[in-house]
């Protein structure tokens, strides 16, 4: 087997991978690094320049829908909570969801995984209705033929910084979703609009079982007609690199930023904080399914069993 240009984000499970501490048999990774990562996505959507990619769970919905020559494995990459995310001037009025109807709200893109999460948690939650809300963007979809609903606007070039402190929108989202995207400071305040938003995490997790996805991993089409065994193997090194990588946090503790953020996942929702495979997925991924339809980001619903090659 050739061997297969791989871009993954550096996470602790994917750095055993990277460092050769487990090897998929008979198959070679040549990792590509990428930073920020979601530059990869779109150069996986948009020109299929990877074997294998790490993608952003809604860009896939999304490319899945125009066919864009990739499948995912039920192998998420990444997964994070929302309630900490959206983040509203102090000069507003904005002291609980519902105030969010109405005003302008600060997203990178639509399409952007951050942004389907809150919104779906602001609407199944708090009964804020997406399409009452103005979203502002100041970068492309990733996937070009996908057009926003009406209620989606572009900046025009301004940053969202710049749009926040000239007053021009009301909250915006943190991170690589919104306003964390640049080293650039606003002159206006912004406070978060759930103010303990760990609690809240914990707690709708417990309520839900839902753990929302970011990334997952993605191949191309003619590489696994080619190569029919990659699934099962990948999936296998995949697991296995997780239980080392588990394995190390229990004996030695986190040692980056990055294992404190997996640790602080474990004390929501268990040892393994990677569940691989569909069924340890299902509610979360049948809930995205339901955001993504709702949100407009696809036009018919398919089942997770079309979206995922199977393991066999």
């Amino acid at each position: 087997m050739r061997p297969l240009r791989t871009a993954l984000g550096l996470y602790g499970h994917t750095r055993v991978l990277k460092e050769g501490r487990v090897r998929p048999p008979g198959l070679t990774l040549d990792f590509v690094e990428i930073t920020p990562m979601n530059a990869g996505f779109r150069k996986m959507v948009r020109n299929l320049e990877y074997d294998i990619c790490e993608v952003a769970i809604t860009t896939y919905l999304v490319a899945k829908e125009y066919n864009k020559g990739f499948t995912a494995l039920p192998i998420p990459i990444n997964h994070m909570f929302h309630f900490a995310d959206v983040q509203v001037g102090t000069d507003t009025a904005i002291d609980s969801p519902g105030d969010l109807a109405g005003k302008r709200v600060g997203v990178r893109a639509y399409t952007v995984t951050t942004g389907v999460w809150v919104r779906g948690i602001l609407e199944t939650e708090y009964g804020v209705d997406s399409a009452s809300i103005t979203w502002v963007t100041d970068d492309e979809e990733h996937v070009r033929e996908y057009r926003p609903p009406a209620n989606v606007i572009a900046s025009n070039g301004d940053s969202l910084v710049e749009l926040f402190a000239r007053g021009d929108i009301d909250a915006a989202f943190s991170g690589r979703a919104g306003l964390g995207r640049t080293n650039a400071a606003t002159s206006r305040d912004f406070r978060p609009l759930f103010p303990e938003a760990a609690r809240l995490d914990a707690e709708w997790y417990a309520r839900t079982g839902i753990y929302p996805i970011h990334g997952v991993l993605c191949v191309r089409d003619d590489v696994l007609t080619e190569y029919p065994d990659l699934p099962r193997i990948l999936f296998e090194a995949f697991s296995q690199a997780k239980d080392v990588y588990l394995s190390d946090l229990a004996r030695a503790g986190p040692q980056t930023a990055e294992d404190e953020r997996w640790v602080a996942m474990q004390g929501i929702v268990g040892y393994d904080p990677l569940p691989f495979g569909l069924e340890a997925n299902r509610r979360t991924l049948e809930t995205l399914i339901d955001y993504a339809v709702t949100q407009k980001l696809v036009t018919k619903r398919p089942t997770i069993e079309e979206l995922f090659c199977s393991i066999s």
